[in-house]
């Protein structure tokens, strides 16, 4: 099982290094034939490549700080029982989850408030997560004792108190899934920022890594002979490189968070 996971990931690697041709005749396998850097070295020689990678990694950070801070909170307050009208606003963030405005109207609306074209439209309008407040929710309730707010009272601790004292503390495996989701989602988005952003200077890496491949897929049509090889070989090559290029800093994030992915990962499957 580990080799079926792993092995499709490492053939990406190897395949990013290899000449195409290679790959093509089924040469590569385990290690490539001849190491060409050639993909790599075109990539990175894009202009807009290391301002979008500092975006994205601007936009993930930010991005997942402010779900975190708007998502753990309401889950909180959705898994206490003496919250007034509990049922009706756990069901005003449940019809969401299946039911969306459209994307004209959520154009509107972001236009209105005057985020397009601004750093804020990647990080602000998409942070409430209907799914990670119920997922939160859920952790909060069956995780946390109702004993343990009850003996916080008798020593005098509020609710604000409480919350930060003491549930965060222990609440790493919720915390550690919810941000790992939301990181992921937004280092992989490439929809929002072709929808909401035109200038290219705020554009994030995905979205310039698809309009590279795209630019390289048109000179490949208008191209002949050797080449038009030439090309086809140097879009390939940079096809796998990207694919690397944009996944790697993720790949290296998850086994840091791995040991607290596992506890919590099980948490939306746990039914009231």
């Amino acid at each position: 099982m580990i080799l079926m996971i792993v092995y499709p990931l490492w053939f990406i690697v190897i395949a990013s290094f290899s000449d195409p041709a290679d790959v093509a005749n089924g040469n590569v396998w385990f290690w490539p034939e001849e190491w060409n850097l050639d993909g790599y070295i075109e990539l990175l020689k894009q202009e807009m490549i290391w301002r979008s990678y500092f975006n994205t990694i601007i936009y993930t950070v930010v991005g997942t700080l402010i779900a975190l801070a708007v998502n753990i909170p309401a889950g909180y307050a959705l898994s206490r029982r003496d919250l007034f009208g509990r049922k009706w606003i756990s069901f005003f963030y449940i019809v969401p989850m299946f039911v969306g405005g459209g994307l004209v109207p959520t154009y509107l609306v972001i236009k209105n408030f005057g985020l397009l074209d601004t750093f804020w439209v990647m990080v602000l309008p998409f942070a409430v997560s209907c799914f990670n407040i119920i997922i939160a929710r859920t952790f909060f309730r069956t995780s946390l004792p109702e004993t343990l707010w009850e003996a916080a009272q008798i020593d005098g601790c509020g609710t604000i108190r409480f919350f930060f004292t003491m549930v965060l503390p222990l609440s790493k495996a919720v915390l550690a899934v919810i941000g790992l989701w939301t990181a992921v989602d937004i280092w992989n988005s490439w929809f929002n920022a072709m929808i909401y952003l035109s200038n290219e200077n705020l554009q994030p890496l995905q979205l310039v890594l698809r309009r590279i491949l795209i630019a390289n897929e048109s000179l490949l049509g208008v191209a002949s002979g050797s080449l038009a090889s030439e090309l086809r070989s140097l879009s390939e090559m940079m096809k796998y490189a990207a694919i690397v290029v944009s996944t790697l800093p993720i790949m290296c994030l998850y086994p840091f968070l791995q040991k607290y992915f596992n506890q919590g990962v099980m948490i939306g499957s746990i039914k009231e």
